[in-house]
């Protein structure tokens, strides 16, 4: 006679269930068991988390723009004065700043300013437009900083509250049951987790800005350099025939 095989069915065992039900090391069991103190706390690691990836992706798409507007400045050269060059130049660019406020300064040399040397004067009106620029390029690298220092010691505060809920546990219990103290560790473990999670991002995130900052500052420099010895050079030529036709 044939053999007949039949199939066992698995059927999950209650005590599984109920333990992927109420596991005490999740982040919805941390949300829903932790006091208000812990939400606060995650509340905060949220929030950091959320504001360095906002600056890391806005800052790298500023500075991505900056660098190709420096590539866009080779019209600038080709023009037949700084005036006509500053046209080529983007609205908004910082270079097109830069110039700008280059070729005022060469022309605003009147009255209490015009005391003051051309050369000293146009390279200090270069100066402070860099200034700016490079104050620009540096907003939001603070709070990346802020966050990568501190957000370990959040999480290590959350990481204390819990233990200090478990030992409570274990207090009102009067033994230190597995059941008793499974959840506020699970809690503190996570804190931990989480407030390194945030932290390390924050701090790479702002040593790779602060590295492409001094990329785009290097461009920045260069032009206003450039830019520095074209206004004098013009103003040299322009004195020259001014003194030419006096002379005529």
């Amino acid at each position: 006679m044939p053999r007949r095989y039949s199939r066992r069915r698995s059927h999950p065992t209650p005590g599984a269930s109920a333990l992927d039900a109420s596991n005490p090391y999740g982040l919805a069991a941390l949300w829903s068991g932790s006091d208000l103190v812990a939400k606060t706390v995650l509340l905060i690691l949220v929030v950091m988390s959320a504001g360095s990836w906002y600056i890391l992706i806005v800052k790298w798409i500023e500075q991505q723009r900056m660098l190709t507007q420096a590539k866009a400045t080779e019209a600038f050269w080709t023009a037949s004065s700084v005036a006509q060059g500053v046209d080529t130049l983007g609205v908004g660019s910082p270079f097109r700043f830069i110039a700008q406020a280059g070729a005022d300064a060469s022309v605003k040399h009147a009255g209490l300013l015009g005391q003051i040397d051309l050369n000293t004067w146009i390279t200090m009106s270069i100066q402070r437009a860099i200034e700016r620029v490079q104050g620009r390029l540096q907003n939001g690298l603070a709070f990346l900083a802020t966050v990568g220092s501190t957000a370990p010691f959040v999480g290590l505060f959350g990481t204390v509250w819990g233990i200090y809920h478990a030992l409570t546990a274990i207090g009102v219990a009067g033994q230190a049951s597995i059941d008793k103290v499974a959840g506020p560790v699970g809690e503190a473990l996570i804190m931990t987790a989480i407030g390194l999670a945030v932290a390390v991002p924050a701090v790479l995130g702002y040593n790779w800005l602060v590295r492409r900052n001094k990329a785009v500052m290097d461009e920045v420099r260069g032009f206003a350099a450039d830019l520095h010895a074209v206004l004098l050079a013009q103003a040299s030529a322009s004195a020259s025939s001014q003194s030419t036709s006096s002379k005529g």
